[in-house]
Order: C-alpha cells, then sequence, then structure tokens
C-alpha cells in the first residue's frame, strides 16, 4: 500500500524557506543620516545597526516598528526611511538643549526643564553658558539640584523665552547685586532683576537689529525697559 505524503506541511515548509531566502536579500550597507548637530552621528549609527539584527533590512523595520527606542544623548527620536533593500535614511530630531553650567571641569547640559541631558568636557556652540549657580551634585536624567530655586527658575524662564524669541545669547550670569546680564558675541546685555524679562527679551532682537549692534563691542543698557518704558540705550567700549 502506498504511502500517501502530506502536501500541505510541505507547501508550508517551502513556503518558510521561500521566505527566509527572500528576507536575507534585504541586507543593509547604506545608512544616511540627517539631523545630528548635537548629537552623535556615531552613536546614531550604532544605533540602527544595533536594530538591523544580521544587518537584515527587514529585521530593522520590525525592531523600528515594535521595539523600544534607546537613549541616545540629546536625541528626542528618529524617523527611519526605507529607501531600497540595503539602504535607509535616518532624520533626527534632537531635545533642545536650555544651558550648561560647569561641574568639575566638565559641562553639565540641561533642557528647558532643568533636566541634565549630558556632560562633556568641551562647551558646544550654540547653548548659553550659565555663570553665577552652583551644585554639589547632579544625576542623568534629572533636574539639577540648584539651592537657591528662585534664581534657577528664572534661568529656567530666560531660557525659554530664548528659544521662543530664537535669540543667540552664549552666556548668562548674575552680578553680585542678583541682576542679570546676557552675552550675545562682544555685546553684554544688562536686563537688571528680571521683573520685564518678557518684555525685554521679547524685544531684545528688534533692538539688535534697529540699533545696527551686530558686530559692535560695547553695553547695552535694558534695566529699566519695559512696556511703559521702551528705551535701551547702548555704550560702545
Amino acid at each position: 500500500m502506498r504511502t500517501k505524503v502530506p502536501i500541505i506541511p510541505i507547501i508550508i515548509l517551502v513556503l518558510l524557506l521561500g521566505g527566509m531566502l527572500y528576507a536575507s536579500t534585504y541586507t543593509l550597507k547604506t545608512i544616511e543620516i540627517t539631523g545630528c548637530e548635537m548629537s552623535s552621528e556615531a552613536e546614531v549609527r550604532e544605533y540602527i545597526e544595533g536594530k538591523a539584527l544580521m544587518d537584515n533590512t527587514l529585521l530593522l523595520y520590525l525592531n523600528n516598528k515594535f521595539g523600544d527606542s534607546e537613549n541616545i544623548p540629546f536625541v528626542s527620536k528618529m524617523d527611519i526611511e526605507f529607501v531600497s533593500k540595503h539602504k535607509v535614511k535616518v532624520e533626527v530630531y534632537e531635545k533642545s538643549v536650555a544651558g550648561c553650567i560647569e561641574y568639575m571641569e566638565c559641562y553639565v547640559f540641561f533642557d528647558k526643564d532643568g533636566i541634565v541631558m549630558e556632560t562633556d568636557k568641551e562647551r558646544r556652540e550654540g547653548v548659553p553658558y550659565i555663570k553665577g549657580l552652583s551644585v554639589k551634585s547632579w544625576e542623568l536624567g534629572q533636574k539639577l539640584p540648584i539651592d537657591n530655586k528662585k534664581k534657577f527658575d528664572m534661568i529656567l524662564n530666560i531660557t525659554q523665552l530664548l528659544e521662543k524669541y530664537e535669540l543667540e545669547i552664549q552666556g548668562i550670569r548674575f552680578t553680585a547685586d542678583g541682576e542679570i546680564v546676557l552675552t550675545h558675541d562682544n555685546i553684554e546685555i544688562e536686563l537688571g532683576d528680571g521683573s520685564n524679562i518678557a518684555v525685554q527679551l521679547m524685544n531684545l532682537g528688534s533692538i539688535l537689529e534697529a540699533e545696527g549692534l551686530e558686530g559692535k563691542t560695547g553695553t547695552l543698557y535694558m534695566k529699566d525697559y519695559s512696556q511703559d518704558n521702551p528705551i535701551a540705550s547702548f555704550k560702545v567700549k
């Protein structure tokens, strides 16, 4: 008596082998990364390669679709575009760095909420350097433990306004009297005690432009600048 060969399992096996063979042709060869300014392109590439198990583009797609995101310093999220079997484009969206303080010969970077993002031996261009704040310790991913809460809240308010009005400020410091001084290139901007900070920063960009102060060295006095008294003066150094 002739034994019948089960057809369905064979068909399933053939389909599986065919699928595996087809999937093996999706070999990741090129990763094109854009958007890295503060973040490390090398770390992003390593992260993508880690999600592409066996250098397989399909596994990268599945891992990206259903896997957990890894925390990469300064990276908020990444969009991955699958261009072909062998190439992906990665668009990096970075977290907004509000400022940095110096701690034991390192720079501690924090976001607009005061959460520590990263530390580095070098300052990063475009990030305001804060003078007049000190900490005894800090923890990555936690809010900076600043003793003077009022002063720190003012710093966070300033950094949020700088981002809102797209102002390029390299430094923020407090004088011995607790007054605020910003640094814009070679110009020091005196803002007083901060009681009118929102109005002052809302108009700072237009003042710098209208007065033709770009490239000059000196002090811009805005201590008494307010909605009722919109007057600023500049003294060349």
